[in-house]
């Protein structure tokens, strides 16, 4: 067997079952080279495609949230209410993702202990036994008590609704501001990739070029 510095040549023995393979390093190069050029395509394609996720999901979350003029209280307020934790965000506006994570918790401090499911119950309760004392005659001292008692049920139960509505498209505007910004991180790993691999085909290419002159 003999071995070349620029070519790979592997020779059966002298045994009749097969011919001799020659595999040049050029054609190795060559190979290499494209699929070095290729990769560095899809990753510039795929890093333009993240960049456009990044601005979309960014500029759709300022957007919603602009639009609902939403703003902390000042920093007395939350102090006032033990919230220390958001006073980095007093007196803001809510435009970012996390913006409206921290303001997703402030209204959460607001909330109720029963949710607005749970508040179904004791508003049909509340109902029903106005229209029962309604039907048995009740005084009207007695009826104004649980028509005031079933009003405040319902008024709890209708805030919080809005809260939990509330809370909810903060949050959702919070998960599309997070998928942005690991789509923007994204992004930058693969413009760094896709540089990469075009300085690794740019050295193949000098490598191949030094092959051929060599070779002539």
């Amino acid at each position: 067997m003999t071995t070349d510095t620029r070519d790979a040549v592997t020779e059966s023995p002298d045994t009749g079952t097969g011919p001799v393979i020659v595999l040049k390093r050029r054609t190795i190069d060559t190979v290499f080279i494209s699929l070095g050029a290729l990769a560095a395509a899809v990753l510039l394609v795929a890093g333009g495609l993240l960049t456009w996720g990044a601005n979309f999901s960014d500029d759709y979350v300022r957007g919603e949230l602009s639009s609902q003029n939403i703003t902390f209280p000042p920093a007395e307020a939350l102090e006032a209410e033990g919230r220390t934790d958001l006073l980095p965000w007093a007196g803001q506006a809510v435009e970012t993702g996390s913006a409206a994570e921290a303001y997703a918790s402030f209204i959460d401090g607001h909330l109720g202990e029963m949710t607005y499911a749970e508040l179904g119950g004791p508003e049909r309760a509340a109902r029903a036994a106005v229209a029962e004392a309604e039907e048995s005659g009740a005084s009207e001292a007695e009826l104004a008590a649980l028509q005031e008692e079933a009003a405040a049920i319902t008024a709890e139960r209708d805030t919080m609704f809005k809260g939990e509505t509330l809370r909810g498209l903060l949050l959702t505007a919070y998960a599309w501001g997070t998928v942005g910004q690991i789509a923007g991180y994204a992004a930058i790993g693969a413009f760094i990739a896709a540089g990469l691999m075009v300085v690794l085909v740019l050295l193949g290419i000098r490598h191949h070029h030094k092959e051929v002159v060599t070779e002539g």
